[in-house]
């Protein structure tokens, strides 16, 4: 169970997770009731009342991901075939269950020159695959596809939990609602790791926020044994842990930022030795052709895409456009003065999809954990009057419905 999103009543600005002053944005009310307030005896009415709290985000989240669901499903009826096989059975979700049947030993090939593939998967979603499948009916892949669409409501709450936390729960709701209507958040119901990872990340930047240092040191470890990913949320909670331990002393942030790393480096290092080399992990990327250049390619490819290409491709004039907003986005987090974990957290993501130099098409859907990029709209449609704030949220739905449709069924490629 996640921390429960609570906070004291706050009548004077109270100090960041990094020992900066939080003070209430315009158009919040500073003396507003804590979010998710319930008695303090017992465990179940604290939860019951933070879920009654965030239940407006978590049915705005479930009405934009079942309008997507329909409008896919319609597709793929016109098309001839089910739903099923596309979101729990394709592309890396086979490698995913194929971890899980099999752990990381069904590839024979020579360790130094030609790694396994199969390592660049990180083993904490298909061994959660692995152990619900043993106590529960149904295939893995099944099995698999619950658990993603389960995870998608835990980050929705986790995501909402850090937009109330900072702006209020009109913002928080908005801002859950906007994680589910970005242009690939379809995978956010497939047999990827991109719910499960988000979930982690929100709660382990919630913790952080909250000073709940155990929790954020807890979650970020699973987030390291999630994706690569990962790095950008060590990095996050170490740069907290370490201000607040230096500014406020305290050994729990200390602590905190000295355990994040270990579950991302715990993998990191268990590929190196299993492969024979200290770059293990990084040996296996460039086998399938991901390497750091700084964004040399990127460049290329986003100058190909938006102003060569003759015939260009939708799809991946899609994802161009969706790093160049993100970086847009981000340049107004910064501007917006966001508590130091979620701009760290962010700026190692983009750094990390940017710089990269291997493939291209699957970035837009790299940067899904990415939901504090999502926090200045959020917040200016939490001003907007309601008629510009519905028309908003009514093309971002439909627009991410039919997009991750057509991701699904027409691009001929991996999301």
């Amino acid at each position: 169970m996640p921390p429960v999103p609570s906070q004291p009543t706050r009548r004077r600005p109270a100090p960041g997770a990094d020992g900066a002053v939080l003070v209430a944005p315009a158009g919040t009310d500073p003396e507003r009731p804590p979010a998710g307030a319930a008695p303090r005896p017992g465990r179940a009415a604290p939860v019951r009342a933070a879920l009654r709290h965030a239940a407006p985000a978590l049915l705005g989240y479930l009405a934009v991901r079942l309008l997507g669901l329909v409008v896919l499903a319609q597709w793929a009826h016109v098309q001839g075939h089910g739903v099923w096989p596309v979101l729990a059975r394709s592309w890396d979700s086979n490698w995913y269950l194929d971890v899980a049947d099999h752990g990381y030993t069904h590839e024979h090939r020579d360790r130094l020159t030609d790694p396994p593939r199969s390592l660049a998967f990180f083993p904490l979603y298909p061994a959660l695959v692995k152990a619900f499948a043993a106590v529960t009916p149904g295939s893995r892949a099944s099995v698999g596809l619950v658990l993603a669409v389960l995870c998608s409501f835990a980050a929705a709450w986790g995501v909402f939990a850090v937009g109330d936390r900072l702006r209020g729960r009109r913002t928080g709701t908005l801002l859950a609602v906007l994680w589910g209507a970005t242009p690939v958040a379809v995978v956010q119901w497939m047999g990827y790791t991109e719910s499960l990872f988000t979930a982690l990340t929100a709660w382990a930047l919630y913790a952080v926020l909250t000073g709940r240092w155990a929790w954020a040191a807890g979650l970020t470890v699973a987030a390291g044994l999630t994706r690569p990913t990962g790095i950008a949320l060590v990095a996050a909670v170490s740069v907290a842990g370490l201000l607040a331990a230096r500014r406020r002393g305290g050994a729990a942030p200390l602590l905190a930022a000295l355990a994040a790393p270990l579950g991302w480096l715990a993998y990191v290092g268990w590929v190196g030795v299993r492969v024979g080399r200290w770059d293990g992990y990084f040996a296996v990327q460039r086998v399938w052709g991901n390497v750091w250049d700084g964004g040399r390619v990127t460049a290329v490819r986003l100058r190909g895409h938006l102003a060569y290409d003759a015939d260009p491709q939708l799809f991946l004039v899609v994802v161009s456009v969706v790093l160049i907003v993100s970086a847009g986005l981000y340049l107004l987090c910064l501007a917006d003065r966001q508590p130091l974990p979620l701009l760290v957290f962010c700026g190692v993501l983009l750094l990390v999809v940017i710089g990269s130099g291997g493939v291209y098409f699957p970035r837009a859907r790299f940067l899904v954990p990415g939901f504090p990029l999502l926090l200045p709209p959020a917040t200016a449609l939490a001003r907007a009057r309601v008629p510009a704030r519905v028309l908003a949220l009514t093309g971002a739905a439909l627009s991410s419905a039919w997009l991750g449709a057509y991701m699904l069924l027409v691009w001929q490629g991996p999301p």
